[in-house]
């Protein structure tokens, strides 16, 4: 789960100031977790509520999406999230965008099966974005870090991925000269998925995410969720990154990492 909240706080001081190389400082006193992290945190939050049983998952995501979120109310969250944040009774609102892609590694760590991982990400996701890119870019990733934790390696998920959700018919140094800013799933869920297939560990899958420019710290999220179920996460990263989060978010992540540990740590 803290791969995704690295990959968030890492890109944030680059998301409207991009740059476009991987030879950059990773943690700065410029860098802050985003609503990427809140939300993320927000999700595991309410898997853990589930105690196991999750028929009413879709509704505590609501809820721990409301109650953490407003705890946070700067944290950069989209127009459309912020009113829904606030509703008393909200509702889906069809958004493509890849804030449901950002949030939902927990589900990946959480599942006990593949169609679990599916199903989970099913149920956090449609409460706002119910739109098909939305759904399938949330989907794309919940799946992939349930893949990689369970063995799978890069070539297997890259056949996965190509088959049922993106082509992924490009590179990274390819792409990154032309690539423009998109908060979409559809313009930035495989280019994250690429970013990750192309690294050589946990750190470079960050590295490599952010270079690519746009939606940084979107980008770096989604693409280390998958770099922590594939390698696990450095432990003087993980230190470094701890120290951005508060003790309401580092509650959360504490429980649920030990509800739900990690299991990268090879190099494939």
């Amino acid at each position: 789960m803290l791969g995704a909240i690295i990959g968030d706080i890492a890109g944030s001081r680059f998301e409207r100031n991009n740059y476009r190389a991987k030879d950059f400082e990773l943690f700065t006193e410029d860098c802050r977790f985003t609503d990427d992290s809140v939300l993320s945190l927000a999700i595991c939050d309410a898997l853990l509520s589930c105690r196991g049983d999750y028929r009413d998952l879709g509704a505590l995501a609501v809820q721990k999406m409301q109650e953490v979120g407003r705890c946070y109310p700067d944290c950069g969250y989209g127009g459309k999230f912020r009113h829904w944040l606030y509703l008393e009774h909200p509702e889906p609102y069809n958004s493509c965008g890849n804030g449901s892609a950002m949030r939902v590694s927990g589900c990946g760590f959480a599942a006990a099966s593949l169609e679990e991982a599916k199903e989970l990400s099913l149920q956090v996701t449609r409460v706002t974005h119910n739109h098909p890119e939305g759904l399938k870019g949330a989907e794309a990733t919940a799946a992939s870090v349930y893949l990689l934790r369970s063995g799978f390696t890069k070539n297997q998920l890259r056949e996965y991925l190509q088959v049922n959700y993106y082509p992924l018919d490009f590179t990274i140094a390819g792409l990154r000269s032309s690539y423009k800013f998109s908060a979409t799933c559809q313009g930035s869920v495989p280019q994250a998925l690429e970013a990750f297939l192309e690294a050589r560990d946990f750190e470079d899958a960050i590295r490599t995410a952010i270079s690519l420019g746009g939606d940084s710290d979107t980008i770096g999220a989604v693409a280390g969720s998958l770099a922590e179920a594939c390698y696990g996460i450095p432990p003087d990263l993980r230190k470094q990154a701890l120290t951005y989060l508060d003790q309401r978010l580092l509650g959360i992540l504490k429980e649920f990492e030990e509800k739900y540990p990690g299991q990268g740590g090879r190099k494939d």
